[in-house]
């Protein structure tokens, strides 16, 4: 089947599913919606997609709206690397979503420093270099960015250098209008119970969290792995978006390591309502199948709800 016939029979698929769903009673819930997160098109974006041609991050909306049919976007600051403080580059981005009738929900800020690094200094330069993707998230008109809680030390002293990192990062962004939300992102940051336990000690409005459904890999090395579905029950109550890791597929559309269904109940339960976002990130298919599959299996999952 080539490109084109894919598409179109995904998309084929995931309306009739939502038809069907409507006709027996269980109507999708309305206050969800889908969004792309850019991590997603990351080959794409490197020239190493095979048989594509190079996307230009400008054009990042352009191909969420009319490639994929999403309508909210997630940014990666690495691919716009080089660009911090460049306000004229940023209206450009700004101009470009809104012309494609595109809502920019977050920038996703990696290569800033530690949030939790044992030294105080250090995590003050950590909350210097987040202020430039501060004032561009501002500038687009995103609600949030997205921070990781890097730190040393034991399980507790973790928790109280990243909690302390958070709150700086809360003080900078308070004139900006952003949230800081932490995606469990590696190390303990993927332990449920140490996220939700910094949520509580920090205890500001404006933190929280992007459970992601697959980040749960403790350590890499050992393969050490928290429980996923005890993980977002446990990271739900402090919510600010939901992060739909996807990296295969069965046959019949299923991810093969999350259970979207369950998780989604999850999601729904916890009384979060807002975007869900694709983050495809595995190989085989290409990027735009992988996000397709993605997005029909979290409209089947909302459908059932």
């Amino acid at each position: 089947m080539n490109r084109k016939n894919f598409i179109n029979t995904v998309a084929a698929a995931s309306a009739v599913s939502a038809l069907g769903a409507r006709a027996a009673g269980h109507a999708p819930k309305s206050e969800f919606k889908i969004s792309l997160a850019q991590w997603s098109i990351r080959n794409l974006h490197r020239g190493k997609e095979p048989g594509a041609d190079l996307l230009d991050p400008l054009d990042f909306a352009k191909y969420a709206k009319n490639t994929c049919g999403i309508d909210g976007i997630e940014y990666v600051n690495s691919f716009y690397f080089g660009k911090e403080g460049d306000a004229t580059y940023f209206a450009e981005l700004k101009k470009r979503a809104e012309g494609e009738g595109v809502k920019s929900l977050l920038i996703m800020c990696d290569g800033c420093g530690r949030v939790g690094d044992p030294k105080e200094a250090s995590r003050i330069e950590t909350v210097e270099k987040h202020k430039p993707w501060m004032a561009a998230a501002a500038q687009l008109g995103c609600h949030s960015i997205r921070v990781n809680a890097g730190s040393t030390g034991s399980f507790e002293e973790q928790q109280k250098l990243a909690a302390d990192g958070l709150a700086k990062l809360a003080d900078a962004a308070k004139p900006y209008g952003l949230n800081v939300i932490v995606e469990n992102h590696g190390g303990l940051s993927s332990n449920g119970a140490w996220l939700a336990g910094v949520m509580k000690m920090v205890d500001l409005p404006t933190v929280g969290t992007l459970p992601d459904f697959g980040n749960f890999k403790i350590d890499r090395k050992t393969g050490e792995e928290y429980d996923r579905y005890l993980g977002m029950k446990e990271l739900m109550p402090f919510a600010k978006g939901v992060s739909a890791k996807s990296h295969a597929f069965d046959a019949e559309g299923n991810e093969t390591k999350s259970d979207y269904f369950r998780i989604m109940k999850i999601v729904a339960d916890s009384g979060y309502r807002g975007y869900v976002g694709v983050e495809w990130e595995g190989s085989k298919p290409g990027a735009t199948e992988g996000i397709l599959l993605t997005k029909a299996l979290i409209e089947r999952a909302v459908a059932e709800l």
